[in-house]
């Protein structure tokens, strides 16, 4: 049942934002290092990575996606990294929004445990990436509105966020066993950053120049935190666990009684 708690929330997740109108993917867990640099983590977390070498013959196979028509909605900061030969936006590319899952386990020293996560993302014009950091803030609370827990909205201070990224809110919940609150959403716009980093563009129509577009992205939600808040929260006085807005998501059980 811990197991398909675990699913019904990831499920929850997915469907809640598939509902919002966001494209959902499975991104690779293989990435060549430039990924991680467009996106403002490597050098730094490099050695916290697992490294593969691979032969260049097949290291293709696992870069980024290829940069055809076919992929250009797939949301991901390095979906649309380009390379040699520059890839320019077109602006309706830059409409939808998207959620991925996927595991992460980080390597190396002081290793942290596996984290399955749904990350939401967005290509913004400049103009829009304001509106944009909103929308995912709201969109984090609601899924902890959605699951009934008590919560607070902290702004970092400068010196808290990132080296990529300008601003930073994180979505924190109540959880009884380590008396306060942790974070379960971190909510982030990088503005240009990683745009300029991988060099990735929209044309806009009324000049014919291309610009950098700005990226966003926030987490909508990781499990590790938002499952013991969901058996503490939800638990009864016999150690049975409530579903709550989870319960279609556990073919109809509506108490998980304690084993």
């Amino acid at each position: 049942m811990g197991a398909r708690l675990e699913w019904a929330l990831l499920n929850y997740f997915i469907d809640c934002h598939i509902a919002d109108g966001y494209e959902f993917i499975l991104p690779p867990h293989m990435l060549e290092y430039q990924c991680g640099e467009t996106a403002g983590q490597f050098p730094k977390f490099a050695d916290e990575s697992t490294r593969l070498r691979i032969p260049p013959t097949t290291a293709s196979t696992i870069c980024c996606p290829p940069r055809k028509r076919s992929v250009l909605h797939l949301p991901g900061r390095n979906s649309h990294r380009s390379r040699a030969a520059p890839e320019v936006l077109r602006l309706h590319s830059l409409l939808p929004p998207g959620s991925r899952f996927r595991p992460r386990r980080r390597a190396g020293h002081g290793a942290r445990p596996p984290v399955n996560k749904v990350e939401m993302f967005q290509f913004t014009r400049p103009e829009d990436s304001d509106a944009a950091f909103e929308e995912l803030v709201r969109k984090a609370e609601n899924l902890v509105k959605g699951l009934g827990f008590h919560f607070r909205t902290v702004k970092l201070a400068a010196g808290d966020c990132s080296a990529s990224m300008a601003r930073t809110y994180d979505i924190e919940i109540q959880i009884p066993s380590m008396n306060g609150y942790k974070e379960v959403s971190s909510v982030s716009n990088a503005r240009d950053y990683q745009a300029r980093r991988g060099n990735i563009r929209f044309r806009r129509e009324a000049t014919g120049k291309p610009e950098f577009v700005h990226t966003l992205n926030g987490s909508g939600l990781a499990t590790s935190r938002i499952f013991p808040a969901m058996v503490e929260q939800n638990q009864r006085a016999d150690g049975s666990v409530v579903s709550g807005s989870l319960r279609k998501y556990l073919g109809g059980i509506e108490v998980i009684e304690k084993k």
